[in-house]
């Protein structure tokens, strides 16, 4: 009797249904599975990032000796207007005086300019109500004014009266030197 059970455990060994070796290739299966799936999946999802011409417009260079103070030049930027102004020493301290009154958007005048640059002031001219464009100069605030809508933005870009929620956007910007901007 003995005899019949270690030629059974020795008959199942010799067949190579040996359990590890069922697990690896059962494991190797799967991981080449999903290789395959994954070498399939990846061009459709490389295919929907954009395309070069796209990201060339992503960032542009803009050189600042084009505008005197208390001037703003409108550049094209990702299809949409990016108001570049050259604020007066007046024009800060009105944005600075209007760090203390009640914003619907908060935000300090320092935290919408590059540290040591408060002159130079860059923001995307869309309004935030509707995305119309604001001129520079109306309103009481001595900034932006939206005739669409009403919308009244400061000399910092907060919105300070009319229906818009936000703040004029502030694009993600640096200077490449003390004559040119980089901007995306």
């Amino acid at each position: 009797m003995a005899d019949t059970v270690t030629g059974a455990a020795s008959d199942l060994h010799a067949s190579g249904d040996d359990p590890s070796r069922r697990d690896f290739i059962h494991i190797a299966a799967i991981a080449a599975a999903a290789g395959a799936v994954g070498a399939i999946a990846w061009p459709f999802i490389d295919q929907m990032n954009p395309s070069a011409d796209t990201l060339a417009l992503a960032s542009i260079e803009f050189d600042l000796t084009k505008v005197t103070k208390g001037q703003q030049v409108v550049v094209k930027w990702r299809g949409k207007p990016l108001f570049v102004r050259y604020r007066t020493e007046k024009e800060i301290a009105e944005a600075v005086a209007g760090d203390t009154a009640e914003l619907r958007d908060p935000e300090k005048d320092a935290a919408r300019h590059k540290a040591g640059k408060p002159e130079w002031l860059v923001v995307v001219g869309v309004c935030t109500h509707l995305g119309c464009v604001p001129t520079f100069g109306g309103g009481e605030y001595g900034g932006w004014f939206c005739p669409c809508h009403g919308s009244v933005y400061d000399t910092s870009g907060r919105i300070r009266k009319g229906p818009a929620p936000k703040n004029l956007v502030v694009p993600d910007y640096a200077f490449l030197s003390d004559t040119k901007v980089k901007i995306g």
